[in-house]
């Protein structure tokens, strides 16, 4: 049975802010000293759950920061109930890989700006997001000694929102698995169930942000990847369009524009929050997008009118969607039609098989010239022995495609695009299931030793709802709003018009009142 901790507080997400005092969030916070780290707080040392902090664990990032500038707690309290955290919970999941606690510390010693994450504890996904002087291993043998000088945009901007980078969390090979299990970092272990998946491939960050290490962590998505680890491990996970976030300035697009960075998060209005910090324009973008109406976080919490929604739980696989997640679905279907949304069953017709054929060639393509561009920065070129079975086949699938066979995507690419959009002209939300099955068994989407037609089959059958809007562009959050008779979150999907992330937050904001997710915590965690 599923066993939670449901935690009280008011709807607005400032738990006990107004009433809370500094020394009852130390005495609440504090635990014993964990391996060599000197905790910088007094109180009542607490260790009989995994690293205390009844009151850290009852905040989302904004209510943390917020009790910051109120002087309630400082930053570095708060890392260091972070970093216990981790210490406590991390050697259970391996969600976090590189720890930058020392680096942590020193941001918060030459001091924070006033962002609106001032001093939040946060985490970094272990792929694109470069930090300077700090490990990025992208889940691979080959960068597993990789150190960038510099921070890339999105990094800048999360520094400039006042978050306290502490970590680098999980991820597969080059983000190219729906699981998060690599040779070089091994296995992500999701906190529900230590023998099945976090899912992939911001797998870290979801169990990190699941088991409360931080409130919020960065993912990025190119077919699903920061909703199918919200999925599996029951948190939030926004999806933003095509163009939101910066790439720069090492890439301007990636994978044809389908893949983008964003977060996972405990609450939606730190997601709303996040996206706000970091999605100006960036100089040289290959994407204009139009500019919301308003920050989105004040979107959070806004009514969202009557919405025409449409489910199918029907996706992009000869595979049957497993009971559970359909019986998501049509739970959530019915908690939308009692909000007053008019909920009915259609579907965009879409010819998955050359649609997914097309993506299968977008990212063959772009994974077998980022080999070869590695082999030139290294050089010499790179053999089999020095990834994984899978990225391998992957590439060796890229440099069998012929040039023709790469822009002929774009027509096929279009025409799902258009149809989509068409689609959405009669409807303002789609929901469907985020995946087409629970979190499966670690080991099920083996890299070394299933064949590459067995693997690719296995992996589109899970995720037969997600890339279709990687395609087309489109924002997707998956909501954690069911979690079925085993105990396990079975997350549900909403997709957008494109640049309306302000509907989806809306929305959001409305089932996350209607049905609070925030005090369902692993027991592991607690």
């Amino acid at each position: 049975m599923l066993q939670t901790n449901e935690m009280t507080g008011q709807d607005n997400g400032r738990e006990g802010i107004d009433g809370i005092s500094r020394r009852r969030f130390l005495a609440s916070t504090a635990m014993g000293l964990v391996a060599g780290m000197t905790v910088g707080v007094s109180g009542v040392f607490r260790t009989a759950d995994a690293g205390g902090f009844a009151e850290y664990l009852k905040y989302d990032g904004l209510g943390l920061a917020d009790l910051v500038r109120r002087k309630e707690v400082s930053p570095q309290e708060l890392l260091d109930a972070a970093i216990a955290r981790i210490e406590a919970i991390n050697p259970k999941i391996n969600a976090v890989v590189t720890k930058m606690y020392d680096e942590a510390r020193k941001t918060i010693s030459k001091g924070l700006p006033d962002g609106p994450f001032m001093g939040v504890p946060f985490l970094l996904k272990d792929l694109a997001a470069t930090y300077a002087g700090v490990r990025l291993t992208s889940g691979s043998r080959l960068f597993a000694e990789y150190v960038p000088n510099y921070d890339n945009e999105l990094v800048k901007r999360y520094k400039r929102a006042g978050l306290v980078i502490l970590g680098r969390t999980n991820t597969p090979e080059f983000g190219l698995n729906v699981t998060t299990e690599s040779v070089l970092l091994g296995p992500a272990r999701n906190p529900w169930d230590v023998e099945r998946s976090t899912g992939g491939s911001s797998g870290g960050s979801a169990a990190a942000v699941t088991t409360r290490m931080v409130p919020i962590a960065h993912g990025n998505d190119g077919g699903g990847s920061i909703r199918i680890p919200s999925s599996c491990c029951g948190v939030f996970g926004m999806k933003p369009s095509r163009g939101r976030t910066p790439n720069g300035p090492e890439f301007g697009e990636v994978w044809e524009g389908f893949a983008i960075d964003h977060a996972l998060s405990i609450s939606v209005r730190d997601s709303a929050a996040l996206l706000d910090a970091t999605s100006a324009p960036e100089i040289g973008a290959p994407y204009g997008i139009p500019a919301p109406a308003r920050p989105f976080v004040e979107e959070v919490g806004a009514d969202p009118g009557r919405l025409r929604i449409a489910f199918f739980t029907k996706g992009a696989s000869a595979a049957e969607t497993h009971p559970d997640c359909v019986a998501a679905v049509k739970d959530v279907a019915k908690l939308c039609e009692s909000l007053g949304h008019t909920v009915e069953e259609a579907a965009p017709k879409i010819d998955y098989e050359a649609l997914q054929k097309a993506f299968m060639v977008v990212v063959s393509a772009h994974t077998a010239a980022m080999l070869d561009q590695i082999g030139q920065l290294i050089g010499k070129k790179i053999t089999a022995d020095m990834v994984e079975p899978w990225t391998w086949s992957v590439a060796e699938s890229g440099w069998k495609a012929s040039a023709a066979d790469l822009a002929g995507t774009k027509a096929i690419i279009n025409i799902a695009t258009r149809t989509v959009a068409g689609f959405l002209t009669q409807y303002d939300v789609i929901l469907t299931p985020t995946l087409g099955a629970p979190p499966p068994k670690l080991g099920y989407f083996d890299t070394v030793n299933l064949s590459f037609d067995e693997l690719s089959k296995r992996i589109f059958d899970f995720i037969p709802f997600t890339w279709l809007h990687n395609v087309t562009g489109l924002p997707a959050m998956s909501v954690p709003l069911y979690w079925n008779a085993q105990g396990l979150p079975i997350g549900v999907q909403f997709a957008g018009r494109y640049a309306d992330e302000a509907t989806l937050y809306r929305l959001a904001g409305q089932l996350e009142k209607a049905r609070p997710w925030r005090g369902k915590v692993p027991p592991m965690a607690l």
